[in-house]
């Protein structure tokens, strides 16, 4: 069997937050391009197939696929290094700083930004003819999408901000339970079906996904809507990154960080030393006397 049992899960969790924190910051920003394209990739495919067939489900099921290859191709994704390094981090006990952990997540988050916006007006581009034609159903789709992202939560105030936030905290327990379901399988088949399941269940619920965001607010803004690059971060991106960091941190890797970690070994108690008891041998014929 593939199957990899949760003390075994929580290994690679280690090992791979280990690895993550040794990456150069050119390769991070690289990777995290990499990872923010696929993601862009696989929404613009989702929102189509949601507008062809009039099915949000249906553009759900398909968005996985953008993780998977991110997570199976070893890619950088902001989203997973929330519930990783934490992890590796505690389990270091004071070898890997905080200073170390906040560097890496911001040179990802770089490369998430910068890929995600790259694909955003590549794909702009193409939809509209280089701005030369008038926007599609799939466009218009994306520009409701990011003003109800941004907009909408203006409008409710303080209410928006929590409800944006607490939006975000869903999404990234699901969204890191994929990366870190994906350690439960040793084949490609089983880390696809265990990063699939609880990535529909975010974006089927329209939950808040940082790097999503990061596709799908600046290409509705390049097609026209009505969005500031304020209200983008305020209202979206800040709030967003910051219920990210706690949904993958606290709900998925602290928590099966601290149920699952490998017990450290205990220390072999040392063998008590016996003296042996040496008597001398009576001489013979002879009678002690009491």
């Amino acid at each position: 069997m593939d199957y990899v049992k949760p003390l075994g899960v929580v290994e690679s969790m280690l090992a791979g937050g280990a690895h993550k924190l040794h990456v150069p910051p050119r390769h991070l920003v690289i990777r995290g391009m990499l990872a923010g394209a696929y993601l862009g990739i696989a929404t613009s495919m989702a929102v189509g197939v949601a507008v062809e067939t009039g099915s949000w489900i249906a553009g759900s099921l398909l968005f996985p696929f953008g993780l998977a290859l991110a997570i199976l191709l070893g890619t950088e994704i902001i989203t997973g290094s929330f519930a990783l390094l934490p992890c590796a981090a505690v389990d270091s006990k004071g070898a890997v700083g905080l200073r170390r952990v906040l560097a890496n997540w911001g040179w990802v988050f770089l490369g998430n930004l910068l890929g995600s916006m790259l694909y955003a007006l590549l794909f702009a581009l193409c939809i509209t003819t280089a701005w030369d034609n008038a926007v599609p159903a799939v466009g218009a789709k994306l520009i409701a999408i990011a003003e109800a992202k941004t907009n909408y939560y203006a409008s409710h105030g303080s209410a928006g901000l929590l409800t944006v936030f607490t939006k975000a905290v869903l999404c990234n327990w699901m969204v890191s339970l994929a990366v870190v379901a994906s350690y439960a399988s040793t084949s490609f088949g089983g880390k696809l079906l265990a990063i699939w399941g609880p990535t529909v269940l975010f974006f089927s619920q329209g939950f808040e996904h940082a790097v999503v965001n990061m596709f799908v607010i600046p290409v509705g803004m390049l097609l026209g809507a009505d969005i500031s690059i304020s209200s983008w971060w305020l209202w979206n991106q800040l709030p967003v990154t910051l219920g990210n960091l706690v949904g993958g941190m606290v709900f998925t890797g602290l928590a099966i960080y601290l149920t699952y970690r490998p017990a450290t070994p205990a220390m072999p108690q040392p063998i008590p030393t016996v003296q042996p008891t040496i008597q001398a041998a009576a001489p013979q014929g002879y009678s002690p006397s009491f």
